[in-house]
């Protein structure tokens, strides 16, 4: 059964296979965002039938998965709480919060915080706008960071060869028709971001929604998040979005110094 996602542990540490099977099931139906059927997951995940099940209802049984009345599984309420204790206790989430505290003045738009996770950008904080995005973006949400657009801003600062050894082959994911097919012209992309200073997401997550991301930098200058600002594409106007692009990089630029850091 392969880890669909790349595991964060020291070299060598033994993997407990009932632990890892669990999670594997849970990061194949979290990354499918659509009910699965057991047989579904067995074939996908090339475990037996009877080990699914297992899984599963143990899973459904504590709140992590729950089942639908077709019998196919979903991701279940209890996940919640593990997301908003990994935000309660990141730093950089506290303190992109603390932005927006009485008297903080910030974009009229949607901004979000996110963390690599894997090859993933993971929100781990939201200030959404009034605005209709035809989009929510909510705490816990996932998605492949080589779309969002501060998922790019955070991979531009990794060297070449990192991006080349964590995305090669896995450029399948499409969430619109747009967006980088394979490593090579992600790797452009990545170099233009990095020229430039901030990323572009032009209707790679949602058709009609733009942003603009830009990186945040702890004391030891190493890019530990990225906030992108989000609209609709229409509302880009005849600058091109030149002030939300100013308000991504404001931000980050805010966030970085309440981290100790100095923007690049």
């Amino acid at each position: 059964y392969p880890l669909p996602f790349r595991r964060e542990r020291a070299p060598g540490a033994p993997l407990v296979p009932a632990v890892a099977r669990a999670i594997t099931l849970l990061d194949r139906l979290a990354r499918g965002r659509e009910p699965m059927t057991l047989a579904r997951l067995a074939s996908e995940l090339s475990l037996p039938k009877s080990s699914v099940h297992g899984l599963c209802t143990t899973l459904v049984s504590f709140g992590y998965l729950r089942r639908q009345a077709d019998g196919s599984f979903l991701i279940g309420p209890r996940v919640m709480g593990l997301a908003e204790a990994f935000v309660a206790g990141t730093d950089v989430a506290q303190e992109f919060n603390a932005l927006w505290g009485p008297g903080g003045m910030g974009p009229e738009e949607t901004v979000v915080l996110s963390v690599l996770s894997g090859n993933d950008a993971l929100y781990v904080a939201v200030r959404n706008s009034a605005r209709p995005l035809g989009l929510a973006f909510t705490v816990g949400m996932r998605l492949p960071a080589y779309l969002s657009g501060s998922g790019k801003a955070m991979l531009a600062q990794l060297p070449a060869d990192e991006i080349r050894r964590r995305f090669t082959g896995q450029l399948s994911t499409r969430l619109t028709h747009k967006g980088p097919r394979d490593v090579e012209s992600l790797q452009r992309e990545l170099a233009l971001t990095r020229k430039r200073g901030y990323s572009i997401d032009d209707e790679a997550v949602r058709e009609g929604v733009y942003s603009f991301g830009a990186p945040v930098f702890d004391a030891s200058g190493d890019a530990v998040a990225a906030v992108a600002v989000c609209i609709n594409k229409a509302q880009l106007g005849s600058d091109r979005g030149a002030r939300h692009r100013d308000a991504a990089l404001d931000v980050a630029r805010r966030l970085t110094q309440r981290l100790g850091g100095e923007a690049a």
